[in-house]
This record gives C-alpha cells, structure tokens and sequence, in this order.
C-alpha cells in the first residue's frame, strides 16, 4: 500500500506542480510498415526521419507557452515483428507504467489488417503487463485513474453553454461514484460507464489509436473500388474497438501533413494536462479524430446509415477483405522544382546546340519559294517530302528530275500575260503585286 501512496503523491504533485514533468513516456506499437517512425518524425519536426530497428528512442520537445516552459517526452518506439517484444521490459516497468502512455497504430494502406493488427498488439502490452506482476492494488489504482479521465471528458463549448456542470462539482460527483464502485476483474459496473463495452478492456494506461496513411484512401477508391459504405464499416469497427479500451482516435497523413500538428497539440494536453480546445472532428472521412468520453454506441450507429450491403456487427475480415493478388499501392511520383535561373541555363544550353540552316545557303527554287510562302512570316519551313519508291525511278532518275524543273524555270522565264499552254503554271496571268508576292519568300 504504501508504494500505492507513493504513486498517488507523484500524480497529485505533477498536477500541482508548475513545472512540467520530465518522466513521461509514449510508448508505439504497430506493425512494419505501418508508418510509425514517420508518424513520430512528423510530429517531431524531424523532416529527414531515420528508421531503426529493435527499440527506436525518439525525445519529443513539449512547451507551455503560458508559463515559458519546456520539457522532453520520451517517445519509444518498438518494431513491427513479435520477435522484439522482449524489448518492452525498457521502456515499460513497474516505475514508468503509471507514467506511460499507448499508442497503437495500423495503416489505411492495409485496411483489411487494420482491426487485427490493433487487437494484436493491444494483447501484446497486456501480456507485457501481466508478467511484471504488479500488485492488484495497483493495478486498481491505475484501472480507476483511466475511468476517471474517461467520464470528465467535457467537449469544448458545453461548459460555456451550461450543459456541463461546473468543474469542480463534476469531479467530486465523478469521486462519489468511483467510490462507491468496484472494479470486477477487468469489467467496470454499468452504473459508472453506462455501457458494457465501454473501458471492458481497461489496460491501466491511456491509450491513442492511429490509423496512418489516410491519403491511400483515394488509391483504395480507383484501384480497389472501395465506396463510402467501405470506409464507414471500417471507422465504426474502429470506433468500436476504441469504446473497449477507453482510447483517443486519429486518422492523419504524415504525407499531406493532416491531423499530426493536432495529434501532437493532444498529446500535450492529455500527458502533461496543455489546454486542448478542439472538439471531436468526424466530418471528412480522412482527418477523424474522437476524443475518450465523447463517443458511445448511438452516434456510432450514425454511420450505419450508409451501410447497405451488410451488417455493421459482421465480421469484419468478411467484409474488408484481402485481395487474392494485391497489386502493390501507386505512389504518385513527386517532382523536385528546380530553380528559374538553373533551369533557364539548361534550356539555353539546349538552343545553343541546335544547329540552324541559314535561309541564303539553301538554293533558290520555286519548291523552296512555296514551302517558304507556306510557312509564312515567323515561321520555320515544313521538311522537304520524301518521294516515295517508284520502280520507275532508278539510278539514273535525277536526270528526269533535272529536266523537269529546268522545263518549269524556262517557261517561267518566257511566261507572260496569256503565253504558256492550258494547265502550265505559267498560263495564268500575274499582276505586279503578285509577282513581287512570289519573288520574295517573306510575303
């Protein structure tokens, strides 16, 4: 008991105490590539994330603008393959669990491993807890601390408005109840939560659930077909499995950078008690966030609205099935802008090394005249047509060529007003102006 006393004090003096503590920890599980290391590099501010392997230690930076203070939130994360769970008895002992915090975190890139995946490593920090033997009365202790954080949840603006009580008078009533109620293995009496499955699953710590990579929707949409009713199934599942363990709900995208500056602002306010005025947000699909206490089983069914072709309570690996042959998830390619000035010198570099024809070298003809005329001002001519194979032309064909158009310059030559035969291009009459048009290539 005295070591109950002892957790107890600590609690009371880093809630009284005007610096902010330096003993908090945040502890991630998740599968690999869910995105976790990321995540935290994101909130982080890290913009050039490293990824480890085994146990990775990430020091968070939290500040209180109000009072000009600072501290460091020891995040720890584990990595993706059960063979590293050993590594949990580090970060997480009977000293730093009352200080600990959970986050468990699945990907949208995977939604059919979404619900497996939190239920995997959910029960792998319970059996972690479970092999510390830690005393029952602690255990309670801690057990009791959760639910009352539960219930004096207040949704911003509900106290201004009067339909919260004040403060004060709320946590007593909240104390009255909590002590007159026992806690039945991991089972809390109704007449406290109001709902069996809500906290069933009370690990004794606060618990975030992340769903990353919420940007993947839209390649989920085109190349897997998924519709509205999918994703609805999906967060009602979620928001089911959140009710059990009393935990916090965020979809983000380090990618697009949504939801993660307000993760972290959460983080701040339920680790180290920040203010946190944002209310529960469930309007775009993917940038939910639901606080602890603000959920229940009615506004759940709100989603069940949409879902037509099956029933909010099937299974769901049913439902969010696994492709038979998943095609690997497009990424959209992202193009580096370069400088105007760097790329203006590619660009002159390239004109530099074209090689022009001046117009005097080329050989004055009337064909050169008609592309030229064609082109028009401007303009560069169209490349000369390529005769086409003719059987009848053969080695010797430059000559019948030749004389061709020697004819056509000697009858331009003698053409006049009505000279020439039918159908020659001498024979139609050319008025001054159109034979100074001919003669100069630019008109």
């Amino acid at each position: 008991m005295d070591l109950v006393f002892a957790i107890l004090r600590n609690g009371q003096s880093s809630s009284t105490s005007t610096r902010l503590p330096n003993n908090k920890n945040l502890l991630v599980l998740g599968d690999n590539e869910t995105g976790k290391s990321t995540m935290v590099a994101k909130i982080q501010g890290n913009e050039d994330p490293k990824k480890g392997s085994g146990l990775e230690y990430h020091p968070l930076v939290i500040r209180d603008e109000y009072r000009d203070e600072q501290t460091v939130l020891s995040v720890w994360v584990l990595d993706g393959d059960l063979y590293h769970t050993n590594l949990l008895k580090f970060p997480v002992n009977q000293e730093s669990l009352p200080h600990t915090t959970l986050m468990l975190v699945a990907s949208m890139s995977s939604p059919w491993d979404i619900l497996d995946s939190l239920e995997k490593w959910a029960n792998v920090f319970a059996g972690h807890i479970e092999r510390m033997n830690i005393s029952n009365e602690i255990q309670e202790e801690l057990k009791r601390g959760v639910v009352k954080r539960y219930l004096e949840y207040i949704s911003p603006g509900d106290e201004i408005e009067g339909l919260v009580g004040p403060p004060k008078s709320r946590s007593e009533s909240i104390n009255e109840k909590m002590d007159t109620s026992q806690i039945n293995g991991n089972h809390l009496t109704e007449d406290i939560l109001g709902d069996g499955d809500v906290l069933s699953h009370n690990l004794g710590v606060d618990v975030v659930v992340v769903i990353t990579k919420t940007d993947y929707m839209s390649v989920l949409e085109k190349d897997y077909d998924y519709k509205e009713e999918h994703f609805d199934f999906i967060q009602q599942a979620v928001r089911k499995f959140c009710l059990k363990y009393g935990a916090s709900l965020f979809y983000v995208s380090a990618k697009v950078n949504k939801n993660c500056d307000l993760l972290f602002k959460y983080l701040a306010h339920r680790i180290y008690g920040l203010p946190f005025k944002t209310p529960a947000l469930v309007v775009e699909k993917d940038a939910i966030f639901i606080p602890p206490g603000w959920d229940n089983d009615k506004k759940i069914a709100i989603l069940y609205e949409n879902i037509q072709s099956c029933s909010p309570d099937a299974n769901y690996s049913d439902i969010i099935t696994k492709p038979e042959n998943r095609q690997p998830l497009s990424k959209d390619v992202e193009l580096t802008a370069e400088e105007d000035q760097v790329f203006l010198s590619k660009m002159q570099i390239q004109l530099n090394q074209n090689v022009t024809v001046p117009i005097a070298a080329v050989p004055s003809t009337p064909i050169r005249n008609t592309m030229l005329a064609q082109s028009g001002p401007g303009r560069y001519p169209s490349p000369p047509m390529t005769l086409p194979n003719n059987p009848n032309i053969g080695p010797g064909g430059e000559g019948v060529l030749q004389n061709f158009f020697n004819s056509l310059l000697s009858r331009r030559a003698g053409s006049g007003p009505g000279s020439g035969s039918p159908g020659s291009l001498g024979s139609s009459p050319r008025t001054p102006e159109s034979a100074r048009n001919r003669s100069n290539p630019q008109s």
